[in-house]
């Protein structure tokens, strides 16, 4: 049986809590999805003294985790890592356990499964995570002199021909319960080492981490979005106006005010709940035609005159035990833009603001009001 074993005790110096959100989502989802995606960990162990922390990460709905208790003694600032990994292996059975750290949240599913590939090759006891770096580099003697200490400066070797070298990026590291009860050590015996991506190099060591690291995960996850086919979506939520009607607002003589929806969007909406897709209307705007639209349809949810959307799909996604990546949102200006990067389907119509068109996974070929909806809505059937 193999394990993960995450440790997010309150105390971390350099990340208060480890659930601060980075891309929009708690710190240590990103470590806690990539392990359990992994092929070859059966159960996830996060490690925590926190009530808060416990409380977010039960909240993640990944299956293969558990939160257990650390205790106050292998908690504290001066306390080694392996400590609590030793108070760990004597508490559960297993065979292997990886080390994963919160503050590494590039690691993917797949430098897991590398890991394990390399750690199940014969004669091997341990495996850690580490980049390669091409610095040259020096150091000064007692004498003040420098010299270098990885290549010969006289014969400075071409960029693609330099081997370079390996550093640990603290992602994970790999080894088996016997030889950490007889070591107390996560490394020991005949080591391997699985190189990750370069920029895996960064780690969140200081605050100052953060920015560059967001900014990288940022850039995966669109990456990521861009090569992958539409994710499983169980929730569809989209915004009202300039989505589901044209955006226009009209009056009659009387003053009334009157909206144009369409009538294939609305189809759409009932396709997907006979699906079993839960579907939403999160709107700005408070108007009694919004209602109405709403109840006419047998949309599930409506929340009307929403400040902060996020806010409200995180509330849906928790009352369903839903992930916000099989969350699919539909939205046209920039008060949708952070809805649309917090799921994991976020879609945009074609008239929308171009701000928002940027962090869309699709654009519609329709404008919204005549069909956008509808549009999105087949794609998404048609792929489940």
């Amino acid at each position: 049986m193999n394990v993960a074993f995450i440790p997010a005790c309150r105390g971390s110096k350099s990340i208060p809590l480890n659930i601060k959100e980075m891309a929009g989502k708690p710190l240590v989802y990103w470590v806690a999805k990539a392990a359990n995606d992994c092929n070859f960990i059966d159960k996830i162990y996060v490690t925590t003294d926190s009530p808060v922390i416990k409380n977010v990460v039960e909240k993640l709905y990944l299956k293969k985790v558990v939160v257990i208790e650390r205790s106050v003694d292998t908690a504290t600032y001066n306390t080694s890592t392996e400590s609590a990994m030793i108070e760990f292996a004597d508490n559960y059975e297993f065979d292997n356990i990886v080390l994963i750290q919160v503050t590494s949240p590039l690691l993917t599913s797949k430098d897991l499964d590398n890991g394990f590939e390399l750690y199940n090759v014969e004669g091997t006891d341990s495996v850690l995570s580490a980049v390669r770096q091409k610095h040259f580099q020096w150091e000064t003697g007692q004498d003040g002199y420098a010299s270098p200490m990885n290549f010969d400066y006289r014969n400075r070797p071409e960029r693609h021909d330099f081997r370079g070298y390996l550093v640990e990026n603290g992602a994970f590291y790999i080894t088996s319960r016997k030889a950490l009860l007889n070591t107390r050590n996560r490394l020991s015996g005949h080591i391997r080492i699985c190189e990750m991506d370069g920029s895996t190099y960064f780690e969140i060591d200081e605050s100052s981490d953060w920015e560059v690291i967001e900014r990288k995960l940022y850039e995966k996850i669109k990456s990521t979005r861009n090569s992958e086919k539409i994710p499983q979506v169980k929730m569809f939520l989209t915004d009202c106006d300039g989505c589901l009607t044209d955006g226009g607002m009209y009056y009659s003589e009387n003053g009334d005010e009157l909206k144009k929806f369409n009538t294939k969007d609305g189809m759409g909406l009932c396709l997907l709940r006979e699906k079993g897709i839960i579907t939403g209307i999160i709107t700005g705007e408070d108007r009694h035609l919004n209602q109405k639209r709403a109840e006419k349809l047998n949309v599930d949810e409506i929340f009307q005159n929403v400040k902060d959307k996020v806010a409200v799909i995180k509330q849906l996604c928790d009352k369903y035990h839903i992930l916000p990546e099989n969350v699919a949102y539909v939205g046209d200006d920039i008060n949708d833009a952070e809805a649309i990067q917090y799921v994991g389907y976020g879609c945009c119509v074609y008239d929308a603001n171009n701000t928002v068109k940027k962090y869309a996974d699709y654009v519609t070929e329709k404008n919204g009001g005549h069909g956008a909806g509808r549009e999105i809505i087949d794609m998404i059937l048609n792929n489940q």
